[in-house]
């Protein structure tokens, strides 16, 4: 064989991650860049909130939601891989076109919002370790977001999005330089405890809407696709059932380990804030930047940028998802040319679709919109479109008619229907809220 040249065996395997390099690394994709990038820059802020406000007591919502949403991801992931479709793309080949067309438009709303929170807490993160013009960072961090999406190689893309979720590891290093009540955790975390008040509930509810969001579901089956593009070897489940228990087993370790990831780190930053914040009163915070702010005077200089670089690591990893599922969501509902892997000339519209997301969310903090506001309002956005969604993906993942022979398992479909139950119930939490 000539120097230099692969052979066809390599050609075809050759993907985001070489062959050469450990076999868990070349499984962790889709489901480890889904579950890192639940943990935004407005997660924090909730989670930072909750353990301020409450403590330890809500620490066994993390454990609770754990197994619901690693269901409704793996659904999600079996959903892209099977079909060679999206979720959107799937709506509208089996469902009524009114119900892509009213689900989309809020996705795309709710994450522009929350893609302008993200920006908006990384710019006034950065703020606080190096001082400086706020605004200019964000308008730096919208910039370096988008142009990442556009201009960089798919593979070389997926690369920096794994490597960004090492930026999770500041909070697990937050943990080893406060003092925590193991005991008051244990019994926070493994026995549920419930307040039946206004804040306790808006507490839960925020909490399931941040781990639990449509944007997820969105992501992760389109990059099973993206994967699939990349990757000659795979071709969509209902075509070829054959790989069926590979891809199986590989999207289910996958996503374990990546919502595994996303809950470790929501637990760390709770016990973060309850063990520091909480313990010495201070319950009222309104963003994540607000978190870091708080916790040198009680904490140390070094908690506060550990906490800083989790902010900034942390946006920079889930402002591309939010505005890629948009993308990806919009582009399927009107049937263009969508994915990261096609350079911008051949997909103009996803990467406008992209650029056009992060510029509005970038604008967002030059308008005065309350950013607490705008995040309470996404939040609400996203838990009315994620119940629709949830229902409509539990019945085409047990359709035959959509998945062939790879309808999910009774076992996978009890945990959906959970998952679908719990978010009904935070929003029925969320317009109780609202009455209240």
């Amino acid at each position: 064989m000539p120097i230099g040249r692969k052979s066809p065996e390599l050609s075809a395997r050759d993907s985001v991650v070489e062959p050469t390099k450990p076999r868990l690394l070349g499984i962790l994709g889709p489901g480890l860049i889904t579950g890192a990038s639940d943990d935004d820059p407005s997660g924090i802020a909730t989670y930072s909130q909750v353990g301020a406000q409450f403590g330890y007591t809500p620490t066994w919502t993390l454990l609770f939601s754990y197994p619901l949403m690693v269901a409704i991801q793996i659904i999600s992931g079996r959903l892209g891989r099977t079909t060679g479709r999206g979720v959107a793309g799937n709506l509208r080949k089996y469902y009524p076109i009114w119900l892509v067309y009213s689900a989309v438009p809020l996705l795309l709303v709710a994450n522009t919002i929350n893609i302008g929170a993200d920006i908006g807490a990384m710019g006034d993160a950065t703020k606080l370790v190096v001082g400086g013009p706020s605004l200019l960072y964000s308008v730096l961090f919208g910039a370096v977001c988008a142009m990442t999406q556009v201009f960089l190689q798919y593979k070389q893309y997926v690369r920096v999005l794994k490597w960004l979720c090492l930026a999770l590891l500041a909070y697990v290093a937050a943990l080893f330089v406060v003092k925590i009540d193991w005991h008051a955790l244990g019994v926070g975390f493994f026995i549920p405890h419930f307040q039946f008040s206004a804040e306790f509930l808006t507490a839960v509810v925020a909490i399931f809407g941040t781990t639990i969001s449509p944007y997820l579901f969105f992501w992760q089956a389109s990059q099973e696709v993206e994967d699939m593009k990349e990757k000659p070897e795979r071709d969509p489940l209902k075509d070829h059932p054959e790989q069926a228990e590979e891809a199986k087993q590989r999207i289910s370790l996958d996503t374990l380990a990546g919502m595994g990831v996303s809950n470790f780190i929501a637990l760390s930053i709770m016990v973060t804030a309850a063990a520091t914040l909480h313990a010495h009163n201070i319950t009222d915070i309104k963003s994540s930047a607000d978190a870091a702010k708080a916790l040198e005077p009680v904490a140390g200089k070094f908690a506060e940028v550990l906490f800083v670089i989790g902010i900034v690591g942390t946006g920079l990893l889930a402002v591309p998802v939010l505005a890629g599922s948009a993308a990806y969501g919009l582009g399927e509902t009107f049937r263009w040319k969508t994915g990261l892997a096609r350079k911008p000339k051949e997909a103009k519209a996803f990467y406008a679709t992209i650029a056009v997301a992060t510029m509005l969310g970038t604008a967002m903090n030059f308008s005065g919109i309350n950013p607490i506001d705008a995040l309470f309002w996404s939040a609400v956005v996203n838990g009315v479109v994620a119940v629709p969604i949830m229902f409509v993906m539990m019945f085409m993942a047990a359709n035959p008619k959509v998945m062939g022979e790879e309808t999910i398992s009774l076992s996978l479909k009890i945990m959906g229907w959970l998952s679908t139950a719990a978010m009904t119930l935070c929003a029925i939490g969320m317009v109780i809220t609202l009455i209240m």
